[in-house]
């Protein structure tokens, strides 16, 4: 941990004294510093643990919270990108304000900022402190209560993960996520192996074979009603779920604002969609063992990673996977301060003083609003443990109140030119209304992920209905004012291409006609066929470059 810290700080001590050095990087970020960044920003303690469990108490199905991240991450690349590129935008907010007026800036900043303080911010920093404690048994180690244990990791990580945004700024939580990243890989890797190995009695073979011949419901990725994820919903709100993640979300897509180029921002959106496929491996294949190893034997299904980890995991590495852990957790919490405070400085003090501010001026606000905005967290995220319906049920439900109409309000405004700004301020407050209704006063039997398909569906007709009625008198989201050059990836369409084979690919190696109860001969004929298809469009593609 100290190794990363001094690496990021010899990295980036001559370039956080200006506005973009700060909280773009520079717009200096390279793919594979993008993509290095992006991987740990998303997942972190909470995946490891959460998904692990699901494949342990359940099946696969959890995965397409990842895997189908994929399309999102393409759509990024190639769609979202070039436009926040080209009107050179440091927040979403900012795009936003661009697009409609500032009083839609102000919605959705306070609709980021309440999710982040309130919501994201202490749950990373609980769900971190919980696997922490989970995997090291804190509490008996220091002769301390489990509340206390919680209240002293929570401060530790928390402190940590501040000192990179509050003093390195984005290029600082790019590098450390970049190097973390790769201990996370190796530990991702590695835990499953030895798994295996401990499964099939020494033989990482036969720890293979009894995982894909014995029980192999638990290998199915394609979900009933009574799963965790019910295949429908894959192509329902989980797209924009997604889309809103990968997209908009200002703590994630930040990094790609900071790209040294269109082509390299490309290159590091893309790469990560790829980390992506292997999450079913790295964290949901270790639960599966899990399984395996001690039947339904686990008090909780939260258990089953780190219970495997402290049977497989050889002493000495334990250091290691703990600096690996703390790492995932520091990227996503660090993310989310810088984040938060370029929103605040950007797109709420600087807007309210009418003389233009200094860099330094302004750095020290974003500094001083990246503290309060921890010792916040520091303070909710011990009273997360006391959440009726668990953490996980906390997310998904608050969540919901600002996902969908961003990713709705940015659709409009990145593909219309005479929606005006009052559809999207009604369609902001529209949402957070009936969401509420949804949640907490009307029990529909609905899905809560069809639920945002259907709200989005609603809240786009809503805008152009009032775009009807009510148009624009222009649009100013055409202005080119890039600082960046803005050739695309020449390869991005066959990489593009190519990752959708292989999400195909993962959902039929995990489903019925793949590895559950036994590889059937008409897997190989739809393997066969999407091969063919992928190879002739990017090679056709290729050579019509070329020419």
């Amino acid at each position: 941990m100290g190794l990363v810290a001094y690496i990021s700080y010899l990295k980036t001590r001559n370039e956080v004294g200006t506005k973009d050095g700060y909280f773009l990087a520079g717009r200096s970020l390279t793919g594979t510093f993008i993509a290095g960044s992006l991987l740990l920003t998303n997942l972190s303690a909470e995946q490891l643990i959460a998904l692990n469990g699901s494949a342990y108490g359940f099946n696969l199905t959890s995965m397409a919270w990842e895997v189908t991240a994929g399309i999102a991450i393409i759509l990024m690349a190639l769609v979202f990108l070039p436009k926040y590129l080209k009107g050179a935008f440091t927040t979403l907010p900012e795009f936003l304000n661009s697009r409609f007026d500032d009083g839609v800036r102000r919605l959705s900043v306070v609709l980021f900022m309440l999710g982040y303080g309130l919501i994201t911010g202490p749950a990373v920093l609980y769900s971190g402190a919980l696997a922490v404690l989970q995997l090291f048994d804190i509490p008996t180690l220091f002769n301390i209560t489990f509340g206390q244990a919680l209240v002293y990791t929570v401060i530790t990580i928390g402190v940590i993960g501040s000192l990179y945004a509050i003093f390195g700024g984005l290029k600082a939580v790019a590098i450390s996520d970049t190097i973390n990243g790769v201990g996370l890989l190796i530990v991702g890797i590695l835990v499953p192996i030895l798994g295996l190995i401990l499964l099939g009695d020494g033989s990482i073979g036969d720890g293979l074979k009894i995982v894909t011949t014995t029980n192999t419901e638990k290998l199915n990725a394609i979900g009933g009603p009574e799963d965790p994820i019910p295949f429908g919903t894959i192509f329902t709100g989980m797209i924009f779920a997604n889309l809103f993640y990968w997209c908009t979300n200002q703590y994630v897509i930040q990094r790609t604002l900071g790209a040294k180029d269109l082509a390299e921002g490309q290159k590091g959106v893309l790469i990560s969609g790829y980390f992506k496929l292997m999450v079913p491996f790295m964290m949901m294949l270790p639960g599966t063992i899990a399984f395996h190893l001690y039947g339904d034997s686990l008090t909780s299904i939260d258990l089953a990673y780190p219970i495997l980890v402290g049977d497989v995991l050889p002493k000495f590495m334990t250091g290691f996977f703990l600096a690996v852990l703390l790492g995932a957790v520091f990227s996503s919490f660090n993310s989310l301060l810088n984040s938060a405070a370029t929103m605040f400085v950007l797109d709420v003090y600087a807007p309210l003083k009418t003389k233009e501010l200094s860099n330094t001026k302004l750095i020290q606000v974003a500094k001083i609003a990246s503290v309060v905005l921890a010792i916040l967290s520091f303070i909710i995220a011990p009273l997360l443990q006391f959440a009726p319906k668990g953490l996980w049920e906390l997310i998904r439900v608050f969540t919901g109140f600002y996902n969908i109409p961003i990713i709705a309000v940015v659709v409009i405004g990145l593909f219309t030119k005479r929606v005006p700004a009052l559809a999207a301020k009604f369609t902001i407050v529209f949402h957070v209304i009936a969401y509420g209704l949804y949640r907490f006063v009307f029990e529909w039997d609905v899905h809560y992920v069809h639920m945002y398909a259907i709200l989005f569906g609603i809240e786009v007709l809503l805008m152009l209905l009032i775009g009807q009625i009510k148009p624009a008198a222009s649009n100013s989201n055409e202005q080119d004012s890039s600082t960046v050059k803005l050739e695309p990836w020449k390869y991005a369409i066959p990489v593009s291409t190519t990752l959708v084979w292989f999400i195909l690919l993962l959902y039929l190696l995990f489903s019925p006609i793949g590895l559950v109860g036994g590889i059937k001969s008409m897997f190989w004929v739809i393997l066969g066929v999407i091969t063919i298809l992928n190879f002739t469009f990017c090679f056709w593609h290729i050579r019509i470059r070329q020419a």
